[in-house]
């Protein structure tokens, strides 16, 4: 269409990194501020998760991450976006949860003799509340309450895991932190824990679904945008279809661009291109950062040998990477031995002076972040894809 507007991906980019605080940390924001712009952060590694946050935060370390999760309470680790292990802001948590619990459940792959019945998942859930309304407890501790209260058939070990199998109850984990009867506590010792949200945020309960998935699609498309109703299923692990339909319903607040000449969407009226970012500012990002996991297109945000060596299966977030741009340049890993952080980062192209200048002030960062000495070396990275 002639009035259409058109971004190029450089542009694109720089709307990006400015909205995920990477063109740079977000001056007087806190770590529930910096996890609400980016619809949360990815903590299924809680590591990689502080290094997330802390790299968007002016002088911030692992610590301020940690004192926002567990004494202040403004975070809360728990089942979030594709129902993985996330960091949300607490305060979202109405929204979160009456989102996430109103989407179309989602296909199950197991047998019908080892899934949960509608009826057993609500019986688990409930219990699991209870459960968890003054306590926090391990998994193990959480299962005998889970199964006193339902019956046997709960604690059936009939749900493959990482190292044998699972009591059918667990089927229902995730289900429990989306309806808001649990999430997690902090660890005893290197057990995780499990408790009810209502302990740290009285009165809280979801929000109308319809309400709250509409909320989320506006985050989303100001956070990643532009994107189209597949980009937005896939962040979410979501219907296709379902995604469409939203996006349909929400036509009159949503305005189509053009990237590259492919149509997307973003909110109406936030078609503004932004300053393209600097050719040589350079971010390393740690595993499952926001901005790899949610920003598409794919192919242009891992080009040629990029998608090669930063995908893992066609799925973004499985390598640390390296951001030149605001694309996909490299990866690296960090190596931990006592107080000291050995960084090794494999550019996919020669560095200039100008960004290896910038890769080693981002090296000193991560050390910062991370409470450490670090050091770096540029060469090739032999570890493989996260899991």
């Amino acid at each position: 269409m002639a009035d259409t507007p058109r971004l190029t991906w450089a542009e694109v980019c720089a709307r990006r990194l400015e909205r995920h605080a990477l063109a740079g940390p977000a001056a007087g924001a806190g770590p529930a501020d910096v996890v609400g712009a980016i619809c949360g952060a990815h903590a299924q590694v809680l590591s990689a998760a502080e290094l997330s946050v802390g790299l968007r935060l002016p002088g911030a370390t692992r610590d301020e991450v940690r004192d926002a999760l567990w004494t202040g309470r403004t975070l809360v680790k728990t089942f979030g976006p594709r129902g993985t292990v996330h960091l949300l802001p607490t305060r979202d948590l109405p929204m979160w949860t009456g989102a996430l619990s109103a989407l179309p459940p989602p296909g199950n792959g197991h047998a019908k003799d080892v899934r949960l019945t509608p009826e057993q998942t609500d019986e688990v859930v409930a219990a699991i509340a209870a459960a968890l309304a003054a306590a926090e407890l391990t998994a193990e501790e959480l299962g005998e309450e889970v199964v006193a209260a339902t019956g046997p058939w709960a604690g059936d070990l009939v749900m493959p895991a990482f190292q044998g199998m699972w009591p059918r109850w667990r089927m229902a984990t995730a289900v429990a932190a989306h309806r808001g009867a649990l999430c997690f506590g902090a660890n005893r010792g290197r057990r995780v824990t499990y408790t009810n949200p209502h302990r740290w945020l009285p009165g809280f309960r979801p929000a109308d679904g319809r309400t709250a998935q509409a909320e989320v699609l506006r985050r989303y498309l100001h956070a990643y945008g532009p994107a189209t109703p597949a980009h937005f299923a896939k962040w979410l692990a979501a219907s296709p279809r379902w995604a469409g339909e939203l996006f349909d319903s929400l036509s009159g607040e949503l305005e189509r661009v053009e990237v590259e000449g492919v149509t997307a969407w973003v909110n109406a009226g936030d078609t503004a291109p932004g300053e393209p970012p600097a050719p040589d500012g350079v971010r390393l990002l740690p595993y499952f950062d926001a901005y790899t996991v949610g920003c598409h297109p794919r192919e242009l945000l891992f080009p040629g040998r990029a998608a090669e060596r930063a995908l893992a299966g066609g799925q973004g977030g499985n390598f640390p990477v390296l951001l030149v741009g605001g694309t996909v340049a490299g990866v690296w890993h960090q190596r931990r031995s006592g107080r000291r952080i050995d960084v090794t980062v494999e550019p996919l192209e020669a560095l200039t002076s100008r960004r290896l200048r910038g890769l080693e002030e981002q090296v000193a960062r991560v050390g910062e972040i991370m409470l450490a000495t670090p050091s770096l070396t540029v060469g090739t990275v032999t570890v493989g894809p996260h899991a």
